[in-house]
């Protein structure tokens, strides 16, 4: 049964707790009892993936993720950062959030709340935000914004925290915080502010919800996130979040549950590199009961064009897909010819028009050793072409050149050099 909006919102002033105008007024009664969150993350509008514009793919998904709004019927939508894929993003990504907040917040009269990631300009993200609260957007891009948002049930109070993404160095200079060091340390120091902004909800043992974007210690990376700081450090300890019924994470993109079901990483709304083909990218939904115990599940959503590996000999792979299988997929080839194919790249894209990376597996245990031919050390001006390409093609092939190959090269090499000689005189 289709659940109609049912809490009330309201919104921390420095001071005092005060109901919201439109887009905030108190919600009807529903029959369920729990609080219903839909978590999102990583969005990355504007991506570009192997120079293919993914923003109709993307549109494609949020289609369905509106849908799944409309189902749901939750009394808020979080979206955990990284909205944006880079902090200038393209005039289409603009286009198409505004399209999708649009529809949420004003057509389906769900309140969103909006945080910035890695990947996002907080002050650009948190533009105007102030005039869309008046409508039930909320949007922090800046630490020292963090302002809880309240919902209630029949239970009580739930308040919802924004924790941005921010830079140690943001932090120190926005908060006055000296001690944020690190990612570690500049997460407490939020995580403290946030908790003062509401001391009575914590005396009164009230829920409380954090959305956060940070790489918690002990989850699963992907290719296609950008690391925090130089080594890919960055990580900040999951005790912060001790005091929160439910965390809503951002930054991973793999979908993942820690420390039982409390906090979560929604994952990413699309496989954004060729090591997330395993992934179920989905939507979670969270139900926070009276006790605050988060009940969590989650909603698939299908991409127009799949992210894939196919594997097999250049013959096998150009026999086209299995039944079922969308040939305009993004697809990387792993095939294992012994021996280079001609013209690959063009004759893979006859059968899949999107083939992004070919990978030659037959070459993978051999790709160290081809590391010596240009490797620190070597002087190559003492050798001649014809023993640097004897190298090279054994390298590549695994075995040295048979008596033709070599008659072959040696009159290329010779036709070569009476080219040049002519060109010369």
């Amino acid at each position: 049964m289709k659940r109609e909006p049912r809490g009330r919102i309201h919104f921390w002033g420095e001071s005092s707790c005060k109901e919201s105008n439109r887009g905030q007024t108190a919600l009807a009664e529903r029959e369920a009892v729990c609080i219903k969150l839909i978590h999102t993350s990583d969005w990355h509008l504007g991506r570009i993936f192997y120079k293919t514009h993914l923003t109709e793919d993307q549109a494609y998904v949020l289609d369905q993720f509106i849908g799944i709004v409309r189902d749901e019927r939750p009394d808020v939508v979080l979206i955990a950062g990284d909205v944006y894929d880079r902090s200038t993003p393209p005039v289409e990504a603009v286009e198409l959030l505004d399209d999708t907040l649009s529809r949420i917040v004003l057509g389906l009269g769900i309140p969103t709340i909006v945080i910035a990631g890695n990947h996002d300009s907080p002050e650009r993200l948190s533009f105007g935000s102030s005039l869309m609260q008046g409508r039930g957007l909320h949007i922090v891009g800046l630490p020292e914004s963090c302002i809880p948002v309240e919902i209630a049930d029949e239970f009580g109070p739930v308040s919802l925290m924004p924790l941005p993404y921010a830079e140690p160095a943001i932090v120190r200079d926005r908060m006055g915080a000296g001690e944020a060091k690190d990612h570690d340390t500049a997460m407490a120091v939020q995580v403290k502010a946030v908790l003062q902004a509401t001391a009575g909800a914590a005396r009164r043992g009230d829920r409380i919800v954090a959305v956060a974007h940070a790489y918690v210690a002990g989850g699963q990376q992907s290719e296609s996130e950008r690391p925090l700081t130089l080594g890919g450090a960055g990580t900040v300890d999951i005790g912060h979040f001790a005091p929160f019924s439910y965390v809503a994470m951002g930054h991973l993109h793999r979908p993942q549950t820690l420390a039982g079901s409390r906090v979560r990483y929604s994952g990413s709304l699309m496989k954004y590199s060729f090591d997330e083909t395993d992934h179920a990218k989905s939507v979670t939904v969270a139900d926070i009961d009276g006790a605050g115990a988060a009940t969590v599940r989650t909603v698939l959503l299908k991409p127009r064009r799949d992210v894939r590996r196919v594997e097999g000999t250049f013959e096998e792979v150009v026999r086209g897909p299995a039944p079922g299988v969308n040939r305009d997929d993004y697809i990387m080839a792993c095939l294992s010819d012994p021996d280079p194919v001609w013209d690959c790249m063009s004759r893979l894209r006859e059968v899949y028009p999107n083939v992004m990376q070919v990978e030659w597996s037959a070459g993978m245990a051999r790709g160290a050793d081809l590391a010596h031919l240009a490797g620190a050390g070597v002087d190559h001006r003492n050798r001649t072409e014809f023993e640097l390409f004897c190298e090279f093609y054994e390298q590549v092939t695994g075995e040295p050149m048979g008596e033709d190959e070599i008659a072959a090269v040696v009159a290329m090499l010779e036709q070569v050099k009476a080219g040049r000689e002519a060109a010369a005189s």
